[in-house]
C-alpha cells in the first residue's frame, strides 16, 4: 500500500486511490514520540513474506519483477515519504503500517529487506525495514514512513537524493547495541541446516553445492564429515523450519533431491 495506490498482493491485484490527502501526524503528538531518540530498526533474519513476494506484479500497466535476493542491492535514487492516510492499514507483507516505526516500502526487494538509507544532502543514515511496496513513481527508489523521513531530515521538502544499500542480517553488526548483541548470540546458536548431499569425494561435493548457490543466497558449506572422506553439503544456518520448506521446493522446482534438517 503505497501513496496513490492499494496492493493487495496476496490476490495480485492493485486498486487506485487519492493520496492528496496524506499528511504528517499531529506535532504535538510528534513531540510526545520523541522521534530525534527513535532507534534504527535492528536487522535480523526473517521467512519472506507468504503475501509480499510473488515472481510479478503489475500497477498503472508496468510489471515489477520482486527479486528473489537483496544480496548486492545499492541504489541511488529519490526518496520520498507516507503519513496519515495509511496508518494502522495493511502493508503489502500483511504487517500494519506504523508511521512511527523505522519501515520503507520499495517496488522489487523481497519483503521484509532491512536496509540502510543515506541522505546524500546532509549525510544522515538510518537502518529501515521494507515491509511494503511503492512508490509507483519513475524516479523514486524508496518511500519512507514517516518516522525514517523525519530522522532523515527530509520532511520539509519532501523528498531527498538518498543511497539505500541491502543489509545481510547474517552480517550486520553493532558493537555498541545490546539488542544486536543479543540477536547475534542467538543466531550463533541456532544451528538448523538442510542436509542436501553426501558425496564421496570433495569434487563431487563442490560441483554440487556450486549448483545450488546459483539458487539461494542462503550459504552452501562442503564439509568432511568422518575419517573416510565423505563430504556432505548443506544449506544455512537457516532461520527456522519454514524456511527449510521453502528451500526444498526451490531444489525441487530445479530438478534437485530435496533434503533433510540436521542440527550441527
Amino acid at each position: 500500500m503505497k501513496k496513490g495506490l492499494l496492493i493487495i498482493l496476496c490476490c495480485f491485484a492493485a486498486v487506485s486511490i487519492s493520496f492528496a490527502d496524506d499528511d504528517a501526524p499531529n506535532p504535538y503528538l510528534v513531540q510526545m514520540m520523541d522521534l530525534e531518540d527513535l532507534p534504527d530498526a535492528v536487522p535480523k533474519l526473517e521467512p519472506h513474506s507468504h503475501y509480499g513476494n510473488p515472481p510479478h506484479y503489475t500497477v498503472l500497466g508496468k510489471t515489477y519483477h520482486v527479486m528473489k535476493s537483496s544480496n548486492g542491492y545499492d541504489k541511488r535514487g529519490i526518496a520520498s515519504w507516507y503519513g496519515t492516510k495509511f496508518h494502522g492499514h495493511a502493508t503489502s507483507s500483511g504487517e500494519t503500517y506504523d508511521m512511527f516505526a523505522m519501515t520503507a516500502a520499495n517496488k522489487t526487494l523481497p519483503l521484509p529487506t532491512y536496509v540502510q538509507v543515506t541522505n546524500l544532502d546532509n549525510g544522515k543514515q538510518v537502518i529501515v525495514k521494507v515491509n511494503d511496496r511503492g512508490p509507483f513513481h519513475e524516479d523514486r527508489i524508496i518511500d519512507l514512513s514517516y518516522a525514517a523521513a523525519f530522522k532523515l531530515g527530509m520532511l520539509e521538502h519532501g523528498t531527498a537524493h538518498v543511497e539505500v544499500t541491502a543489509i545481510d542480517p547474517r552480517l550486520y553488526q553493532a558493537p555498541e547495541s545490546t539488542e544486536a548483541q543479543t540477536l547475534a548470540q542467538e543466531f550463533t546458536e541456532q544451528q538448523l541446516f538442510l542436509q542436501v548431499g553426501v558425496f564421496d569425494t570433495q569434487d563431487s561435493a563442490e560441483e554440487y553445492a556450486d549448483e545450488i548457490r546459483q539458487l539461494t543466497d542462503v550459504p552452501v558449506d562442503v564439509a568432511m564429515i568422518d575419517a573416510n572422506a565423505v563430504y556432505r553439503v548443506k544449506i544455512g544456518p537457516l532461520v527456522d523450519e519454514e524456511e527449510s520448506i521453502s528451500l526444498n521446493q526451490t531444489l525441487q522446482a530445479s530438478g534437485l533431491k530435496s533434503g533433510f534438517l540436521v542440527s550441527v
